[in-house]
This record gives structure tokens, C-alpha cells and sequence, in this order.
């Protein structure tokens, strides 16, 4: 059983896991329910996990090099259960669970699988504590520790040293400040005492739901989706800037700066991408995981509004686009009836048989009603290739809205989602859109 999971994701399988729960023993009440307490670390220390977040939360708040998060187990009946992970006021349910037991170890196993990213937390059980890793199967021998203590509601500490500062609001924000090119990005920050959360807003995204804790001059934010691991430990400066560092997983570290500057604007992400002068229509080939050709143009657009979205099933912020539409949709029927989309996924599987397998997946789960179809390795310019027409692909996602004669009306970078400031605009200036459109 386990041996598969060791060695990547099998086409069967990926699909599989999108089924549910799968079981393979019954004792479900061997999970404690309830707030639990998860860490990642991204720097391996050795001492026993049952020493683990006590020690160190008592003298030293927490290791500095470990990303925790919290998430409740939640019984539905006696023995089926699901998980539930927290980042602010983001709650993800995770229902594909595997329960069983290592006979080897003679201990319980426990594998949480987040199926829309082809990752999974393998962990042994005992009582209230959990330890094993968080593994990503698109990416070589990719593995964090990972250990987790039940009934511990605490993010980073429990402990409420008074803030020096209320950080509440934007900052004008750079990434990569030890780097040639720094990225600008805009921080958006709530802080209620000890507690804060927030997200930073950049030209091709957004960093999601973040959490953390204010303790004095110190500041830690986290997030943990099954995609991403995000870390963001910073200081709050005499002269009132932020200085801090953020590392994603264990594969990319970098340092950053705040200030405050009410005139800081990002490039608008209707005019990061455009059309080249002169470049030939849009037209593609491609064919779904069902086996359907999709090409444009062909008769089943005429006469609609044209939604072509760049993204990938590893991008949260994908996903977060992918959500907006189908909630569009099925609020706006008599609009939807004019809209035909089509999702372009590019994907971190190697194998595109395996990649189809994940994409039908993904669009069964999500009940995705439009055309969804692997389009290429996770690559801009991949994405560049299959449409040329366009000067540039910075982000996944991009979203191109073409009018009822094929007419590029918008081409948008990125995607404000629900954890920034921005994302109701969005959803009126869209709507607003397809409004117009529709009566052309």
C-alpha cells in the first residue's frame, strides 16, 4: 500500500484519491479529535518529538526554523472523519484520508491527501501526537518533517509579550532585497493584540491567507495549503519599517522590506501582458482528458464571450480563479449561457497520461462544467508558445476575455483572491464586463 505512495503518484491513483475517504482500518477514534497543532521543519532538529513544541515554546516561543499551522480533526459519525486546516479565516477540508496500520513500526499510519496538488502528509500516530513528512510527488525527493500535538490551539506561541507597534494596514513591500531584482509586492496586514494576519498582494498574485502572532518588536506570519508552505518571520524597526525574511518550503529563501507609503501602486494587471501589434488571432488544437478536441475558433464559439485562463493545478491562486468562475457562473445563468471558457493547464507531472489522469481529477471534483485540457509543462513559456499573440506571460493565472467576434478585450495578470482587499473589486469590475459584453 504504502510502497506506491513512496515512489510518486500513479494515474489510478491520482484518481482515486479524489473518491474520498479510502480506509484500511476502522480504528478512527485512534486520531484524537479536535484543535491540533502541526509544525513543518524546514531545519531537521534532533530531539524526540514528544519534547517538541514544550520546551522551546516555554524558553524560546519555538524554533525559528519551524512553520507550524493548525488544523482540527472532525468526527462525522464514530468513525468517519475528516480534517479541516486553518490559515486565518481560511478553513481547507481534507476528505481523502487513509488510515491504517504499519506493521513494521507497529504503529498507526495516517496519510491527509491533497489530491487538487498531488501532495500528502504521511505520519504515524500515537495518542495525541503525530510525526512523519509532507510530501510533494511533482517534485524530486521532496520531503519536510513533520510532526503535530493534539489540543494545542496556539499558531506560533501562547505566549503575549506586549507589541511594540500595531502594523495593521499597507505597506509598500520588496522582495528579494539581497537579490538584483527585488519584487514589488504590497502587504496588507490585521492586527488584533498578539493575533495578526494578512497577505501581500504582488503583480502575479497573491501570498493567500496568512497567520501569526505579534511579540514585541517580532513578528511570524504562516500558511500551509497542501501547496505551499509559507513562512515570514520579520522585525519592526526603530524608524517604523518592517524587516524580515520569507522562505517557501525548503527550496527558496529571501529577505524583504516594508514601509509605509500611501502613493506604493503595483502595475495594473490589465496591461502587464497586452497584444503584440499586429499578431495573428488566436487559434489552438488541443484535446481534454475526456478525449474531446477543443479548437478555436470553431462553431461552438460563435457568438459568446470567450474566457481562455492560463493556470495550473498546483497554483493555489489557480484554483482560487478556477472557484471565482464556477461561482460566477452559477450566480449569472442567463449570462453564463453566453460565456464559453476554456482552462489551459500547465502541469509539474512529467508524464502527460498521468497529468490527463490528475486534470479529470481536479474538474470531477470541483464540478468544473467548461473544457479543461493539459496544455504543457508548468512553464511560461510554454504558455507563451500556444499563445503567441501575447507580448509576455508573467503569471499563472492569466486570463484572456475575447468578445463575441474574437475580439482580446482583457488580458489579465494574477488574480486578487479572497484573502486580499482586492478581490471584490474584481468581482464587480468582471461582472461588469461580461455585462457589457453580453449586449454587443
Amino acid at each position: 500500500m504504502y510502497s506506491i505512495l513512496k515512489f510518486g503518484l500513479t494515474a489510478s491513483l491520482v484518481a482515486t484519491l479524489f473518491a474520498g475517504c479510502v480506509t484500511t482500518d476502522n480504528a478512527y477514534t485512534r486520531v484524537a479529535p479536535g484543535i491540533w497543532r502541526g509544525v513543518l521543519e524546514l531545519e531537521k532538529f534532533s530531539m524526540p518529538v514528544r519534547d517538541k513544541d514544550t520546551i522551546f515554546t516555554l524558553k524560546e516561543q519555538f524554533r525559528e526554523g519551524e512553520l507550524p499551522f493548525n488544523f482540527e480533526v472532525k468526527y462525522l459519525d464514530d468513525e468517519r472523519f475528516y480534517i479541516e486546516i486553518s490559515n486565518g479565516s481560511e478553513r481547507i477540508r481534507c476528505d481523502s484520508i487513509q488510515y491504517g496500520r504499519d506493521r513494521s513500526q507497529a504503529r498507526d499510519t495516517f496519510n491527509i491527501f491533497f489530491p487538487e496538488y498531488a501532495s500528502y502528509i504521511h505520519a504515524g500516530v500515537r495518542g495525541g501526537v503525530m510525526q512523519g513528512e509532507w510530501i510533494v510527488t511533482t517534485k524530486n525527493n521532496y520531503r519536510i518533517p513533520f510532526y503535530a500535538h493534539a489540543g494545542r490551539g496556539f499558531r506560533f506561541t501562547s505566549l503575549n509579550e506586549t507589541p511594540v507597534a500595531d502594523i495593521s494596514g499597507e505597506w509598500a513591500t520588496y522582495f528579494g532585497i539581497d537579490t538584483d531584482t527585488p519584487e514589488k509586492a504590497i502587504g496588507e496586514f490585521r492586527q488584533n493584540g498578539n493575533h495578526l494576519e494578512g497577505t501581500f498582494r504582488t503583480e502575479t498574485g497573491d501570498y493567500r491567507f496568512l497567520e501569526g502572532t505579534v511579540q514585541g518588536r517580532k513578528f511570524w506570519l504562516s500558511c500551509f495549503d497542501g501547496s505551499h508552505a509559507f513562512l515570514f518571520p520579520g522585525n519592526i524597526q526603530s524608524d517604523g519599517t518592517l524587516q524580515g525574511e520569507f522562505r517557501s518550503g525548503t527550496h527558496h529563501r529571501t529577505l524583504w522590506s516594508a514601509r509605509r507609503d500611501p502613493d506604493f501602486r503595483l502595475g495594473n494587471p490589465d496591461s502587464l501582458s497586452v497584444l503584440k501589434p499586429g499578431a495573428q488571432p488566436i487559434t489552438f488544437a488541443l484535446t481534454t482528458p475526456e478525449g474531446k478536441e477543443v479548437r478555436f475558433p470553431a462553431p461552438e464559439f460563435d457568438g459568446k464571450i470567450k474566457i481562455f485562463t492560463v493556470m495550473g493545478t498546483w497554483c493555489p491562486n489557480c484554483l482560487d480563479e478556477q472557484q471565482f468562475l464556477l461561482e460566477f457562473l452559477k450566480k449569472n445563468p442567463a449570462l453564463a449561457e453566453q460565456i464559453k471558457i476554456v482552462a489551459f493547464s500547465f502541469e509539474r507531472h512529467q508524464d502527460p497520461e498521468v497529468a490527463n489522469a490528475h486534470l479529470l481529477a481536479y474538474k470531477r471534483k470541483l464540478g468544473i462544467p467548461f473544457d479543461l485540457v493539459y496544455a504543457g509543462k508548468a512553464d511560461r513559456k510554454e504558455a507563451e508558445r500556444l499563445f503567441p499573440a501575447l507580448s509576455q506571460v508573467i503569471a499563472f493565472p492569466t486570463m484572456l476575455v475575447l468578445d463575441k467576434k474574437n475580439n482580446v478585450r482583457r488580458v489579465h495578470t494574477g488574480f486578487d483572491g479572497p484573502a486580499t482587499s482586492k478581490h471584490a473589486a474584481f468581482k464587480q469590475e468582471f461582472a461588469a464586463l461580461m455585462e457589457t459584453l453580453a449586449k454587443e
